[in-house]
């Protein structure tokens, strides 16, 4: 028995008077968590390990999580300070080379992981407009030019004659004939973009499908899956969303973007020792990476950081990770700036006009309404997107999933062809939609005719409705697809119905007295169409993704409209109310919910009475491995971990709990050993070297247990239980009474526990966590 004599060789145990210092108090933190084998002289129990057995030091290095589990967050934080702690102590120059060393590796990844995102981005936006613009034409001195590049130096409303339709370059004359060749045109390279998208993912990257946020918000939380930021994921996820863009399929590269900045600093940390050993560090530099991600997609430095502070919860309780990720946003942002791929020479992706900027109070009526609407449709397409998901799973589709990406983009190009606001790339109709009428611009379609407003608002209107039946089928296909942009050119389309509506009636009755804050002088816009459209966007994007505070900031950098923060603060507020009342979850926790990654949503869970034994797996219906007598066989062992794929086992002395032991620490124990001592099929004990008795040859696997693993009584309240899961990022839990084994929980179980009420939670799953 351990009697505390060898207390005396660890400082926080040291018996004189003095005060504990600082680093004492954080030497026994790392002490505490990070394994200290028998070959540790330092460890209580020391003691030589056997000739040929794997020590606790040993074995620690060798095992890495397996894919699917989750990481220890107090034995990785606890690693990270006892290495810190180690660098440190080193003292003379060769300390003063380590700490710069260490920090140097830190800063050179984050920066090399900002400029490339920003490259990335910025190569993304000029390959997607002109393969976008390649659909309907051609420059006619350059064929690698888009319309924008060939058309530049021109005066606005000045006609381009460098850029000429399929039609007119073929010189096609009738008129028939040309709407037919530029419609199968349009709709073939639809397809072929599309299609290619598909093939790529399907057969080289099928991580690469989709947005990626809710994959990346699984890994922030200490989801293990490193085969989501591969090398083959980051180019096939790259060139097939540029694909998929330029299809004119209705999806965006605002949250893909996210994925990509992700897999590339993923790459870049392999090069260093203490991100590659270390996945507590490895995830707060992904952190920084995804503000990134979100800062080139928008040209939005701060929204970024706020972003991953909000929806992504990346920054925890660690201010370091917060400066680490505006950094990395600011590098990103002018890395942009610089290549400046849109040729504006400015970061703001949809300049909006300043120019009678001065809101009115009667304009908060239409603005709610908005808002409401926004609130409402949000919530419509996160339901009609979770049905054309379950649905597919459960179809023929599932298995031809290029099948079903050409199919459904042939029907989204025939109908967009046919609607002019629906056959222009989303990122063009939403510029235009924010921009106000101004006399010197060309009248983008028809949108400033005073005399088509009706006619507008109908093609607005039916944009609407159309991008919202297309995005709840498209946002889970096969392809690369974030639902940004898509979502704000429906409620961009909206919000500029509302507006024109309510600047006709404002022409029709200047003088009603709704209308008395506007100037008497008719020729002075009071109304101003297109920040409806922001408000719009706003509210309709606050109903997807439930963001508030990241979007706000996000919009207003997005287009430049300070001083119009308040009224879209309010739509997202109100937006937010109405969504949330016909559910809790945004888009992206429903995702996770149906995929059921292992994430515990930040909300406040309030039980009604229920203790920890009403989640709790009773001790009976629990797999252990029982270390009687003088042990158990090793051959025991070894099927019980073929047998089984828990992520670990309870280890009982009779019925006294010792501890707990990892499966995988304990596959890497077997596997390690000698040849001969597994045909051997020795015994193998969990006490402590000086408890039990032991005969010659029995292998000592006390090492392996998770000392530090938690432990409660069954009857605390859940409340309790799940809070501690939450704030601690636990694993599991142990319930134990008088020292015996009652109960464990797993975080699985608190993910289903919160995640239970949701539509179709787990419907989506490869396998059962």
């Amino acid at each position: 028995m351990w009697d505390g004599s060898s207390n005396a060789n660890l400082p926080w145990f040291s018996s004189h008077k003095s005060p504990l210092s600082s680093t004492d108090i954080r030497d026994a933190e790392a002490y505490e968590f990070v394994d200290h084998g028998p070959g540790d002289e330092t460890h209580p129990l020391a003691s030589a390990p056997p000739q040929g057995h794997p020590s606790a030091r040993t074995l620690q290095k060798q095992v890495a999580y397996a894919e699917g589990s989750t990481i220890d967050w107090l034995r990785e934080e606890a690693a990270e300070r006892e290495r810190t702690r180690v660098i440190g102590t080193q003292r003379g120059l060769r300390g003063l080379l380590a700490l710069v060393k260490d920090s140097a590796g830190m800063w050179l990844v984050i920066v090399l992981t900002a400029g490339g995102v920003g490259v990335v981005g910025a190569w993304l936006d000029v390959w997607v407009k002109w393969l976008g613009d390649l659909r309907e034409g051609r420059c006619t001195y350059g064929f690698f030019y888009n319309q924008v590049a060939c058309c530049s130096g021109l005066d606005p409303g000045e006609v381009c004659n460098e850029w000429q339709s399929w039609s007119e370059y073929l010189n096609v004359h009738n008129i028939f004939a040309q709407s037919l060749l530029q419609a199968a045109i349009y709709i073939a390279l639809s397809i072929a973009f599309a299609g290619s998208s598909a093939f790529l993912v399907k057969s080289y990257a099928p991580y690469a499908f989709h947005t990626g946020i809710p994959e990346i918000k699984a890994i922030l939380s200490g989801y293990v899956l490193d085969e989501f930021l591969g090398p083959w994921v980051l180019l096939i996820k790259a060139v097939g969303l540029a694909l998929a863009v330029a299809s004119g399929l209705s999806l965006g590269k605002e949250g893909p973007l996210v994925h990509v900045a992700c897999c590339w600093a993923y790459l870049l940390s392999r090069v260093l020792r203490q991100y590659r050993q270390n996945e507590a560090r490895k995830r707060k530099l992904l952190a920084a990476a995804a503000a990134a991600g979100v800062s080139v997609a928008f040209g939005s430095p701060l929204g970024g950081v706020l972003f991953g502070l909000e929806e992504l919860d990346a920054f925890f309780d660690d201010g370091d990770v917060m400066w680490r990720g505006f950094v990395t946003s600011v590098i990103a942002a002018v890395s942009l700036q610089y290549i400046d791929p849109f040729g504006t020479s400015k970061l703001v992706l949809f300049q909006v006009s300043e120019s009678g900027s001065t809101w009115r109070a009667f304009e908060l009526v239409p603005w709610i309404f908005l808002s409401v609407i926004g609130g409402m449709l949000g919530s419509l397409l996160i339901k009609l997107n979770t049905a054309v998901a379950v649905y597919r799973r459960h179809s023929a589709l599932y298995e031809w999933p290029i099948v079903e990406v050409v199919g459904f983009t042939a029907i989204t190009a025939a109908v967009s062809y046919l609607v002019v606001f629906l056959r222009v790339q989303s990122s063009e109709l939403v510029a235009n939609l924010f921009q106000e009428c101004d006399a010197t611009k060309g009248d983008y379609h028809g949108l400033c005719n005073p005399s088509a407003i009706w006619a507008n608002v109908f093609l607005l209107i039916l944009t609407a409705l159309a991008k919202i039946g297309f995005t709840a089928w498209t946002f889970g296909m096969m392809v690369p697809a974030g639902i940004f942009l898509p979502t704000i050119a429906i409620g961009a389309c909206l919000g500029r119905a509302v507006g024109l509506i309510t600047q006709g009636w404002h022409r029709a009755y200047p003088t009603a007295w709704i209308f008395s804050s506007c100037p008497p002088d008719p020729t002075v816009r009071c109304v101003s169409p297109g920040f409806y459209a922001i408000i719009g966007a706003s509210a309709m994007l606050g109903g997807v993704t439930r963001m508030t505070i990241s979007l706000v900031v996000i919009l207003f950098e997005l287009t430049g409209a300070l001083s119009h923060v308040l009224p879209i603060m309010i739509s997202v507020t109100v937006s937010k109310w109405v969504a949330d009342a016909f559910g809790k979850d945004g888009i992206y926790s429903t995702w996770i919910a149906m995929r059921q990654y292992p994430w515990l949503p930040a909300r406040e869970f309030r039980d009604k009475g229920q203790t920890a034994a009403h989640v709790m797996k009773a001790a009976q219906s629990l797999v252990v491995i029982h270390n009687d007598g003088e042990g158990c066989t090793l051959g025991t062992l070894d099927e019980l971990v073929r047998t089984h794929s828990y992520h670990g086992f309870p280890v009982l002395y009779g019925e006294q709990l010792l501890g707990f032991v990892l499966r995988d620490k304990l596959r890497s124990f077997i596997e390690s050993l000698p040849s001969e001592d597994v045909a051997a099929d020795p015994k193998v004990t969990f006490l402590p070297p000086g408890r039990g008795t032991r005969s010659s040859g029995t292998l000592d696997a006390s090492p392996l247990l998770e000392e530090a693993v938690l432990q409660l009584r069954k009857d605390v309240p859940l409340e309790l239980v799940v809070n501690m899961f939450q704030k601690l990022n636990l694993r599991h839990m142990l319930f134990s009474q008088g020292g015996k084994l009652t109960g464990l929980v797993t975080k699985t179980d608190i993910v289903w526990l919160l995640t239970a009420e949701a539509p179709h939670a787990g419907a989506l799953a490869e396998k059962q966590l």
